[in-house]
């Protein structure tokens, strides 16, 4: 019944989140409902048809030793989830670890992210609208409340975001023994061949890193291409980021960088690197153009951490 009552009230507040992630992070409609609220809905479709599988008793063998009984495994909820979600996908990241807790029959508090103001406070609303406080609960804020958060006990803790929290994370629910969930972002390398076909990969590739301007945890942070199809594939990448970003500054429902903060970041790693195409920037609306970086050196800024933006390094080996 919550989740029926999650999923209605979606529909309902559907235009709401969508101006909502908009104002926080530029995403379109189509963008919004793609890797936002349509994925939110399929969860729960998915869980509203399974759950009645998932609970029901599981037979299991019994032990000699207690015959004539029968054994039987129940699932049951952990009892009170903390759920910290991020930025990047500020409504996906908040409410898909939610539906998981409450078809499991949790209650649980969330904590979106601080940095994505609007989004967060529509999620506080829905939530109000759907459950009582001491079911689940919206605590809004920045680091003041996650730690005062992570200094009570809860049964389970669910982490989206970076390694620096996430070890945060881990220390305090250790003083509790809770078990956590970790969803870490890092320095996926994309691999690329001499077998591969570079006009695909590079479109693949393109749409997968400037997704959100490459705000995404899971997207490839930099290539490693076989030094036989470096040029070739470079070319395909070139051609790929034109097609699908031409004048992307001007563009409307190109995504923006979160903050001025993030914004200077990735402009510090991009000083002094030599672009292959892209690299401009638009202060005003902490826009930077999809960028692909080549002769990149190992050593180099970009290459000492997770870049998060939509800057791509293409290192030959």
């Amino acid at each position: 019944e919550g989740l029926k009552r999650l999923q209605n009230a979606i529909r309902e507040r559907e235009p709401l989140i969508r101006q909502a992630l908009y104002q926080d992070l530029n995403k379109s409609a189509a963008e919004s409902y793609m890797t936002e609220i349509g994925m939110v809905m399929e969860e729960l479709r998915f869980a509203i048809r399974h759950l009645a599988h998932w609970a029901k008793p599981r037979a299991a063998r019994t032990p000699l030793a207690q015959f004539p009984s029968k054994s039987y495994r129940i699932p049951e909820p952990y009892g009170v989830v903390l759920i910290l979600s991020p930025w990047n996908y500020p409504f996906q990241l908040t409410l898909s670890p939610l539906i998981g807790a409450l078809a499991a029959g949790n209650c649980a508090v969330l904590k979106p992210s601080n940095y994505s103001p609007r989004t967060s406070r529509q999620i506080q609303e829905l939530i109000a609208s759907c459950f009582p406080p001491e079911q689940v609960s919206v605590v809004l804020g920045g680091r003041e409340e996650n730690s005062a958060l992570l200094e009570q006990k809860f049964d389970y803790i669910f982490f989206t975001g970076g390694i620096t929290v996430g070890k945060l994370v881990m220390q305090s629910a250790a003083r509790f023994l809770t078990p956590v969930t970790l969803e870490l972002g890092g320095k996926s390398p994309c691999l690329v061949d001499s077998t591969a076909n570079l006009a695909l990969a590079a479109r693949r590739i393109v749409f997968g890193k400037f997704l959100n301007a490459g705000q995404t945890c899971v997207a490839p942070d930099y290539i490693l291409v076989e030094r036989s199809v470096e040029k070739p594939l470079l070319a395909e990448l070139d051609k790929a980021v034109r097609q699908l970003y031409a004048h992307a500054l001007e563009n409307k429902d190109y995504p923006k960088i979160i903050n001025q903060k993030h914004f200077n970041r990735l402009l510090g790693l991009l000083r002094g690197q030599k672009l292959l195409c892209g690299g401009k920037s638009r202060p005003d609306a902490l826009k930077i153009e999809p960028a692909v970086l080549t002769d990149v050196s190992p050593e180099s800024a970009v290459m000492q951490e997770e870049i998060f933006g939509p800057l791509l390094p293409v290192l030959p080996v």
